[in-house]
């Protein structure tokens, strides 16, 4: 499928320029409308739904994108991660494409170069992104929150994404009480359904959340016990080892209902000169999703559901990761997906969950 102009989200702003204009879905894209009355529905953590396909928590800013995800009939869909307190984003650009000619995998390939090429066919779509999680106010993102929810149709599902804020000299307790903390003001918003980022850094620790057994319990705990029996959802990156994912696990089972794999893979992203190419601190190394990554999310929701098929554990998947086309989509239920969620597709064909409905209703 030959590549398009970005939806949603415009690469060639900034950040402020999309919350404020977005999202950038042009009035004459348009599709027909989904002939419910006797299309199928499927069941996603209790609830009905028209289609177990989505957005991820990333391109979807506010509830003016909200909105747009939910009338071009991406049903899943989750507010991009929010915090206690206002933290700002990484400079711009913050989407760059990146030249990945096979599957990804960061210890083969530590480094990519960034180029200002579009690739020409979807599928060969990748891009590194660095947004640094920005998040507005408690209060202006709680009163937002509660409008995106009055544009969830029936049979749709919208999720709030949250996550701790490391911060300087911080104890790891007071980072369990801050991702405590921004659990409680997310549940304030009447929102169904949480989702817990844990693919964020950890403190003490130069991995990730989810990488630290120990402290991810701790995190689930201190959630558990201030949004009741809401159901949450867990955010994580890819495991190398299995039996630290089987640890995960079976930690995930006693506090979450499903668990969404994965976020992106690292690598250092530079220019054709070989230099930084994302300006600022830390930004050397930065996250891809596109193509390349889709084997690695694909594998994690086999080993989830081999795992909960061994250990009859209840939880339930999301599949995230290089979802382009609908055979992707097809490729992620066949392995285990309860739902699927695409970032970079999206981005870049407000159509995919048409065409994905078709799929489904054929």
């Amino acid at each position: 499928m030959t590549l398009q102009k970005p939806a949603f989200y415009d690469p060639l702003k900034s950040y402020e320029a999309n919350y404020t204009d977005g999202p950038l879905i042009s009035p004459s894209t348009t599709h027909p409308d989904r002939d419910l009355s006797n299309a199928k529905l499927f069941e996603f953590l209790g609830h009905k739904i028209s289609l177990p396909f989505g957005i991820p928590p990333g391109p979807l800013l506010n509830s003016q994108f909200m909105e747009a995800a939910f009338d071009f009939g991406f049903d899943v869909s989750t507010y991009k991660t929010v915090r206690a307190d206002a933290f700002p984003c990484h400079p711009f650009p913050n989407v760059l494409f990146v030249n990945v000619e096979n599957d990804l995998h960061p210890d083969q390939t530590p480094r990519l170069i960034a180029t200002s090429k579009e690739p020409k066919e979807i599928e060969a779509l990748n891009i590194t992104n660095s947004f640094g999680v920005p998040s507005m106010s408690s209060p202006v993102w709680q009163k937002d929150v509660a409008k995106a929810l009055t544009y969830v149709k029936p049979n749709q599902l919208m999720i709030l994404s949250f996550m701790g804020t490391v911060k300087p000299h911080q104890t790891q307790d007071e980072f369990v009480d801050d991702f405590a903390n921004a659990a409680r003001l997310a549940a304030a918003t009447g929102a169904q359904i949480l989702e817990a980022n844990l693919s964020c850094p950890n403190i003490g620790n130069e991995g990730l959340v989810c990488y630290n057994i120990d402290v991810s319990e701790a995190v689930c705990k201190a959630i558990r016990k201030v949004i009741g029996d809401l159901p949450l959802i867990l955010k994580i990156g890819y495991y190398k080892d299995e039996d630290q994912l089987a640890k995960f696990a079976s930690m995930a089972d006693k506090y979450a209902q499903a668990i969404a794999a994965i976020n992106t893979l690292q690598v250092e992203v530079v220019n054709k000169d070989g230099q930084q190419a994302l300006p600022g601190p830390m930004r050397l190394r930065s996250g891809v999703c596109g193509s390349s990554i889709r084997w690695a999310g694909l594998e994690m929701v086999k080993r989830l559901y081999a795992l909960k098929q061994k250990n009859n554990y209840s939880y339930e998947i999301m599949g995230v990761g290089g979802v382009l086309t609908k055979d992707d989509y097809a490729q992620y239920r066949q392995a285990g997906a309860d739902v699927v969620q695409s970032a970079t597709g999206a981005m870049w064909n407000p159509l995919l969950a048409y065409e994905i409905w078709n799929y489904e209703n054929s």
